[in-house]
């Protein structure tokens, strides 16, 4: 027996999320259709509003609502620093801890050829651009601590450190194989306090 066609598209939406797959998906879709009206009406305006007025910093690459981001327009942080992040959540992960002022920098995924992502595919040359204003000292490498990650930090260490640049990498308080994301903020703070230079 097949679902009415409004649930089965329901279920196909849903399954287009990461990690979902059809068993989470249908849990979802009937779910959303037991919901008061009100409550998917919100859901609805709540996704379409995220897509229509969220976009990316032209600077970092933040995902905000203003250009540039808050984080690019506060002048009392640290210009001398770049926090180097694979993805948006990850700023927030960050901001938690409250210890790091610097700036930050969004590659937007990492170098993985197996995917067929190559350096023109990340967030890498507004990066490159960024570090030709002498204000930058240092530039933190905190790419989760996976094959990919790893890659793509030695490959910024290559291309930064010629420029004079001091390039470090986070410690390995965060396991490896773990993202920064699920990291808790006392095992961040020792990772951005005992970083290395690359």
């Amino acid at each position: 027996m097949q679902y009415p066609e409004p649930i089965a598209k329901l279920i196909e939406s849903y399954m287009k999320l990461p990690g979902i797959g059809s068993k989470t998906a249908t849990r979802l879709a009937f779910y959303t259709i037991d919901m008061q009206q009100d409550d998917v009406t919100d859901f609805a305006k709540a996704l379409i509003a995220a897509q229509r007025d969220l976009h990316y910093c032209s600077i970092c690459g933040n995902i905000t609502e203003e250009d540039p981001c808050l984080i690019c327009a506060d002048k009392t942080r640290d210009q001398s620093t770049i926090l180097v992040l694979e993805g948006p959540k990850d700023i927030m992960t960050m901001e938690r801890m409250h210890e790091y002022h610097g700036l930050y920098h969004v590659l937007h995924g990492v170098l993985s050829p197996i995917e067929g992502k190559g350096p023109e595919d990340i967030n890498i040359a507004s990066l490159l651009k960024r570090l030709q204003n002498d204000a930058v000292k240092e530039v933190i490498v905190a790419t989760n601590a996976t094959p990919e990650g790893e890659a793509t930090a030695t490959y910024l260490s290559r291309l930064i450190k010629p420029a004079g640049i001091k390039v470090t990498r986070l410690a390995h308080g965060l396991s490896v194989g773990s993202d920064i994301e699920y990291a808790d903020e006392m095992t961040l703070l020792k990772a951005v306090e005992g970083r290395q230079e690359m």
